[in-house]
């Protein structure tokens, strides 16, 4: 009788409550801060580890893209690194279904490319088009999961994938929270790789 009445009420509860609060990346605000202190980003998860960097107490839309032990892994200008995930507010209008986060952008190298949303369009640049490529979105597909990060992004000639998977660019110490592969079709299709990020 327990597990019927538990059933149904996570069944009339909606998916936030039968599934996971978020999955990783996505973003937070700093929250639990004194006005006149920081959040400390140290180099290995754990209070006692080297300061690399720090957040402001009002700091909003981090991306965390990795949680372990209860610290969460985000990017610094030069590097990765930890903080506590007390100190942090997950965002609940970060991954919507159909749509990509505001400031959804991916990057390879090997060759360098760049593409990212903006207005109707995804735009890709490389070395030899500085000024983008602009084609027209024609879908934004997701898994279905309750704010699964994973997308496919669907535009004239090109195919975006993306999924969660702790991803390097391959150039700095930064790490990043999905991985990506842009496939151009036209009439000599090729494939690059690389990752993306949402942080603003």
């Amino acid at each position: 009788m327990f597990r019927t009445a538990l059933a149904l009420t996570l069944a009339l509860a909606g998916p936030a409550s039968a599934t996971q609060e978020y999955i990783l990346p996505t973003l937070f605000d700093v929250a639990g801060v004194a006005a006149n202190d920081v959040l400390n980003i140290r180099a290995e998860p754990n209070a006692s580890s080297e300061i690399i960097g720090t957040l402001a107490p009002g700091a909003k839309a981090i991306e965390v893209v990795e949680e372990r032990r209860g610290w969460g892994r985000v990017n610094t200008p030069e590097r990765s690194g930890w903080v506590s995930m007390r100190y942090l507010s997950y965002r609940v209008d970060v991954w919507e279904p159909g749509a990509l986060p505001a400031a959804f952008r991916c990057l390879g190298t090997e060759p360098f490319w760049d593409a990212k949303r903006e207005g109707g369009d995804l735009v890709l640049r490389t070395p030899e088009n500085q000024a983008g490529d602009r084609r027209p979105v024609q879908a934004v597909l997701d898994s279905g999961i309750f704010r699964d990060p994973a997308r496919v992004v669907v535009a004239r000639d090109m195919t975006l994938f993306s999924h969660p998977q702790i991803c390097s660019d391959g150039m700095s110490d930064r790490l990043y929270g999905l991985s990506a592969v842009m496939v151009l079709h036209g009439d000599q299709p090729r494939m690059l790789s690389g990752c993306c990020s949402i942080q603003p």
